[in-house]
C-alpha cells in the first residue's frame, strides 16, 4: 500500500508529460523531473532540524471551577431582619456578622423563663421547709404515741386514747412523704426552667446570624424589613473559594497512566483562565471518581487550587493541563510540518543532495507548537514546515527564510 502511495505522486508528472506529447509530436524539452522548468526545478521551502530535548508528558482538557464548598444559610428563628451587615457579592470571614434578626420578643422571652427560674425555686425552699416542719411534728407524735401506748398497756388511759396518738403520728408521716414529693417536683421544676432559659437565650444568639466559613457571597435573597421564617427561609449562599476545585474527564484509556504517575507522588496541574493565558494557577490531582461515565467513556477527577488570588470563579471554564511526568530527549519538530495523507501522517525530510523525501511518522502528543515524534526520524533530521503543497517525493528545494508568525488578536471579552 505505501509503495502505491508514492506512485501516485510519483506518476503524475509523467503522464502530464504523456498528454502534452499527444498534443505536440515533440515534447518540450524544459520539463523535467519534479514538473519544473530548468533553472526553476527547485522548489523555495522554509525547513526546520529536528531536535532532541526533555519535554513534559501532559494531558490537556477542559476543566469546570467549582467551589470548595458550598452552604446555604438559613435563618434558625422567626422574626424581621433588622440588619445586613455585608455587602452583596463579597468575600466575607468564618464567624463575621451576616445578619441581625429583630431581638426584642427572645429577649422578652428569656426574661420570662428567668423568671420562671426564680418562681419554682421559691416553691422548692418551700416545699423543703414544709418537709422539716412535718418531720419535726412526726417525731413528736411518734414519742407521743409510743408513750401513751405504754400507759395504755399499764391500764392508765384508755385504748382509744392510745389509738389517736398513733393515729395522729400516722397523718404526719403522710404529710411527711407528700413533702419529699413536692421537692422532687419542685427540682424538676427548677430543671426544666433553667433548661428554657438556656433555650431562650439559645433562640436569643440565633438572631444573629454569621458565616460558617470563608467564602464569597451569592444574590441575597432575604433584605433588610422582611419577615425570616425559622429554618425556611434561606438568607444567602456562600461558596468557599480558597481552596477551590477544578474538574475535569479524561478518557478511560488514560486511567491506568495517570494511576501509574500518581504512585510515584502527587500530579501537578495547571489550570489557565481565558482571560489571563499567559498567568496559569497551579494544583494538584486529588480526586479521580470511582466509576467510569458509560455515556462518554471519560472519568471525572478533580484538582485542588489554592486560588489566593482569587481568579477561578465557580462555574467557569478553564484549559487544564495534568502533568504526569517528563519524557527524555523526546524528538521534536515544528507542528506545521506534519501532513497527512491516505496511510497516516508524515513529511518531507530533506535529503544531503538538497530533495525532499516522503517518510511516515507516528506522533506522540504536542508541546506548545511542536509535535513529539515517536518513529520515523532522528535527532538532526532536516524537515520541511513551508511549502509542502508544491512538493512531491524527489523534487529538488531551496531554503528560503519563514514566514513570521502571524500575531494573535486579543478576543474581546
Amino acid at each position: 500500500m505505501r509503495v502505491s502511495f508514492f506512485k501516485v505522486f510519483i506518476a503524475t508528472p509523467v503522464l502530464y508529460a504523456l498528454l502534452l506529447s499527444g498534443c505536440n509530436q515533440e515534447a518540450p524539452s524544459e520539463f523535467k523531473k519534479g514538473g519544473g522548468k530548468k533553472g526553476e526545478d527547485a522548489v523555495p521551502v522554509a525547513a526546520a532540524k529536528v531536535v532532541s530535548r526533555d519535554v513534559p508528558i501532559e494531558i490537556e482538557v477542559i476543566g469546570n471551577v467549582e467551589a470548595y464548598s458550598v452552604v446555604v444559610v438559613k435563618a434558625r428563628v422567626t422574626g424581621m431582619i433588622d440588619k445586613v451587615h455585608f455587602v452583596e457579592g463579597g468575600y466575607v470571614k468564618k464567624g463575621q456578622k451576616l445578619f441581625t434578626i429583630d431581638p426584642p420578643q427572645f429577649l422578652t422571652a428569656v426574661s420570662q423563663a428567668e423568671a420562671n427560674v426564680q418562681r419554682d425555686r421559691a416553691q422548692l425552699q418551700q416545699a423543703r421547709a414544709n418537709l422539716e416542719r412535718d418531720l419535726a411534728q412526726q417525731r413528736f407524735l411518734v414519742s407521743q404515741a409510743s408513750r401513751f401506748a405504754n400507759l395504755q398497756k399499764a391500764g392508765v388511759i384508755s385504748k382509744e386514747q392510745s389509738e389517736q396518738y398513733q393515729s395522729n403520728a400516722d397523718v404526719v408521716a403522710m404529710a411527711v412523704l407528700a413533702d419529699r414529693a413536692a421537692i422532687a417536683s419542685g427540682e424538676a421544676a427548677v430543671q426544666a426552667a433553667e433548661a428554657a432559659v438556656k433555650m431562650s437565650r439559645i433562640q436569643l444568639g440565633y438572631t444573629e446570624i454569621v458565616s460558617p466559613i470563608d467564602g464569597r457571597t451569592g444574590h441575597l435573597t432575604a433584605k433588610e424589613g422582611n419577615l425570616a421564617s425559622g429554618n425556611v427561609t434561606e438568607m444567602i449562599s456562600i461558596n468557599q473559594v480558597q481552596p477551590i476545585y477544578i474538574s475535569f474527564a479524561v478518557p478511560e484509556s488514560q486511567l491506568q497512566l495517570i494511576k501509574r504517575a500518581m504512585a510515584a507522588g502527587r500530579l501537578p496541574i495547571s489550570a489557565t483562565p481565558p482571560d489571563d493565558l499567559a498567568n496559569p494557577e497551579t494544583g494538584s490531582l486529588t480526586f479521580i471518581d470511582s466509576n467510569v461515565d458509560m455515556n462518554t467513556g471519560t472519568i471525572k477527577l478533580k484538582g485542588t487550587f489554592s486560588n489566593t488570588r482569587n481568579r477561578l470563579t465557580p462555574g467557569q471554564f478553564v484549559r487544564v493541563s495534568l502533568r504526569l511526568g517528563i519524557r527524555g530527549q523526546a524528538m521534536l519538530i515544528p507542528n506545521q510540518a506534519v501532513q497527512t495523507g491516505q496511510e497516516g501522517s508524515f513529511v518531507y525530510r530533506i535529503t544531503a543532495s538538497d530533495t525532499v523525501e516522503m517518510v511516515p511518522v507516528t506522533m506522540a502528543g504536542r508541546v506548545d507548537q511542536d509535535m513529539i515524534v515517536d518513529q520515523g526520524l532522528q535527532p538532526g533530521d532536516t524537515v520541511v514546515t513551508e511549502g509542502q503543497l508544491r512538493l512531491a517525493p524527489g523534487m529538488k528545494i531551496r531554503l528560503r527564510a519563514p514566514r513570521p508568525p502571524e500575531k494573535t488578536k486579543s478576543a474581546a471579552h
